[in-house]
């Protein structure tokens, strides 16, 4: 008896082993890397290898082609690309036959993405976008890429290199040679400028094209799909207050709307989608990053200040909530992204049928929401779906109604508990759980923009939390930063996007808190971005710093995009810094910087390239002015300034004696003061906030 219950336990364990084998039939050696979208593909049977060294040699030893496949966690081309063809054996074959195999996630290794994407670009004459699928030869300089392709389409593309490989390697070298010289020329850099002027009509002309571009019936820039592009509109806040543009300010307004009422707006959750695939900004891209929700709460608490109104302030805390409930490690930093799918189906966690609705909210209820989410019985979009939406506002509708302002909020808050009662039941969209120096930084930059907007101690809270946990877990004592940190573990050397934006939450921080620690080591990054990332014959910086393996050419990214330029954001900072710091080295390298794109700022008109350093410029061609807060209530001061939106100031400040230059002599036991100062000359400083406004031009 004893024999025979140990030969079933034998068996019982056999069969676990053999099913849980069988769970994965196929692993590669992207198991052994952190990156959820790394991992999500460690189980085809294409015989991926992370970018490295190592995959490099092996394509050089085998003589083999490469194929460098980029993307992301939450893109959802990269899904069905994998489902119709690199979980497919026979595709797999063809490809493992033929070439080195390489998959990127395109978050970690930016540099990767731009030179691969650029040479998309400048080979494809198609469109581009992820996933990236690049042939490269076995050095790794590109001959081709692309975007997402079918099976049948992606088989095609594979024996045609093949082929040229086999019969014409020739032309492959002479495909690899022209781009490369096309790609060191696009990367190329102006000399050193020569200093200049700054006209008020660059930021002025800037502003009108963009009031002649945006959309007047639906709101936002341009047709579909519409990005909501914040580095956009907080350049239309930086101009229209130095130039005093009244009607840009309605522009602002009625994208700022159009973006929170649409769909592209989660109006149960909070959080924004990636964009807009209709011009009415009805049905979003579902994907939610991190990098837009830290921005966008900047911006519409930039906004708040300009005009306080409660749908502003709802969209922020919202917001925030959202972060801090999905999207925020317990142990510290910011996770990057949710995916766009559930379940296999893009939007399914998010949308609504009506008969759920009607089997879940009372009948007045579904009929209040029916009019304020635009919601019907046939659905108002694919598949009988509904997509929330805002319709107008919500004193108007009640009105309407013939109801109550606060009947109607009570009976629509109801409806809500029940629907987000019922939504957390369902699959979740997936998580990419890694945290992205250059994005936690945009994302702690909105939380002190928060703070400053509406004096929310939480938020500064939250914003000293993760900027202690970058400080301690990812800069190193020399200033290196490393960039991405999964599963407890914290690897590849920061790019320059990753020094510029946690430089500028730490210079952001210090203007909140007047904590000169922040200060300190906003400069201790600009410091190393300058030995390690510059130029001896040009002004801006390369994205790649001095320490890492060459790619197949050195890039500098100056232009801005849904996230401003590493370039364009590093500039500010050493302007700003440099101000604070009495450093005018920094500030003229700042300067220098500006001036290298100074003709696309002026010929191009392409604001939406050259955002951050329209706003740059705007400041620079206007009064500036620095704000010295000093005392024991410098804190409350600084908040009760904020309540105006103040793009001329520079802010510095300290609660006692400080070594700042700028402080110097300025502390009086038992004030708070306010100094007032134009290229370092103060006027005769005050504890009264209004006369502080009145001395900064605002009336």
């Amino acid at each position: 008896m004893v024999q025979l219950r140990l030969l079933a336990v034998l068996i019982m364990l056999l069969t676990s082993c053999q099913a849980q084998t069988d769970m994965h039939e196929h692993t590669n050696a992207l198991a052994q890397e952190t990156s959820p979208y790394l991992l999500q593909h460690a189980h085809n049977p294409v015989d991926w290898r992370p970018w490295g060294e190592e995959a490099l040699s092996t394509a050089q030893q085998a003589d083999k082609l490469m194929i460098i496949s980029i993307g992301y966690a939450a893109c959802h081309w990269c899904h069905v690309m994998e489902r119709e063809s690199f979980e497919d054996s026979t595709v797999a074959k063809v490809m493992n036959a033929g070439y080195v195999t390489v998959k990127v996630d395109r978050e970690e290794r930016p540099d990767v993405d731009d030179v691969y994407m650029t040479a998309c670009h400048l080979s494809s004459g198609g469109s581009c976008g992820w996933p990236l699928n690049a042939i490269a030869l076995p050095d790794g300089r590109p001959i081709w890429a692309g975007t997402y392709f079918p099976k049948k389409k992606w088989l095609e593309i594979l024996d045609y290199f093949t082929n040229l490989k086999q019969n014409e390697p020739e032309k492959l070298e002479t495909y690899a040679t022209q781009l490369a010289n096309q790609l060191a020329e696009a990367g190329a850099q102006p000399p050193i400028p020569q200093p200049q002027n700054y006209d008020q009509a660059i930021g002025e002309d800037n502003l009108k094209r963009l009031v002649m571009l945006a959309d007047p019936t639906y709101g936002g820039m341009g047709s579909a799909p519409k990005f909501p592009m914040p580095v956009l509109y907080e350049f239309m806040l930086d101009e229209a207050n130095l130039s005093r543009d009244t009607t840009s300010f309605k522009v602002l307004a009625k994208a700022l709307k159009a973006i929170s009422r649409g769909g592209i707006y989660d109006q149960l959750g909070g959080g924004f989608a990636r964009y807009s695939v209709d011009a009415a900004w009805h049905a979003p891209h579902f994907e939610k990053m991190l990098y837009d929700n830290g921005q966008l709460v900047s911006l519409y608490s930039r906004a708040f200040r300009q005009n306080p109104n409660a749908e502003y302030e709802k969209v922020i805390r919202q917001t925030l909530a959202f972060v801090k409930h999905e999207l925020t490690n317990p142990a510290g930093g910011f996770y990057s992204s949710l995916d766009a799918d559930s379940e296999g189906e893009e939007g399914k966690f998010y949308v609504w049928q009506y008969d759920e609705l009607y089997e879940l909210l009372s009948e007045k209820e579904l009929d209040i929401l029916m009019d304020v989410y635009d919601i019907r019985r046939n659905g108002n979009w694919e598949h009988k779906n509904n997509i929330l939406h805002r319709q107008g506002d919500l004193p108007t509708l009640a009105k309407k109604r013939r109801m109550e302002l606060s009947e109607l909020k009570r009976f629509i808050d109801k409806a809500e508990v029940k629907m987000m009662a019922r939504r957390d039941t369902r699959i979740r969209p997936a998580l990419d759980d890694k945290v992205l120096v250059s994005w936690n930084g945009l994302m702690i930059k909105g939380y002190i923009d928060a703070y400053l907007a509406l004096g929310d101690d939480a938020y500064l809270e939250s914003a000293i939390r993760e900027a202690n946990y970058l400080e301690a877990s990812m800069l190193q004592a020399d200033g290196r930063l490393l960039r991405t940190s999964a599963k407890g573990k914290a690897h590849i050397n920061a790019f320059l996007d990753d020094y510029a934006n946690l430089a500028d939450a730490y210079l952001a921080l210090y203007q909140a808190t007047f904590d000169e620690h922040w200060l300190q080591l906003s400069q201790k990054l600009v410091d190393y971005a300058l030995s390690h990332f510059g130029n001896p014959k040009a002004s801006l910086l390369y994205f790649t710093s001095d320490i890492d393996p060459p790619l197949v050419t050195r890039r500098v990214e100056d232009a801005d995009n849904v996230i401003p330029a590493s370039n364009s954001v590093m500039a500010d900072n050493l302007v700003r810094l440099g101000t604070i710091l009495g450093k005018e080295d920094y500030v003229q390298r700042g300067k220098d910087m500006l001036s290298s794109v100074l003709p696309s700022l002026a010929e191009r008109q392409q604001p939406a390239y050259w955002a951050r350093w329209l706003s740059l410029h705007s400041r620079l061609a206007h009064k500036q002015y620095e704000v010295a807060v000093v005392g024991p209530d410098a804190m409350n001061v600084r908040l009760a300034l904020a309540k105006s939106l103040l793009p001329q100031a520079t802010f510095m400040g300290s609660q006692s004696e400080s070594t700042l230059d700028m402080l110097e002599n300025k502390f009086q036991e038992g004030k708070t003061l306010i100094y007032v100062c134009e290229n370092r000359v103060c006027q005769l400083p005050t504890s009264d906030v209004k006369l502080a406004l009145k001395q900064l031009g605002k009336k």
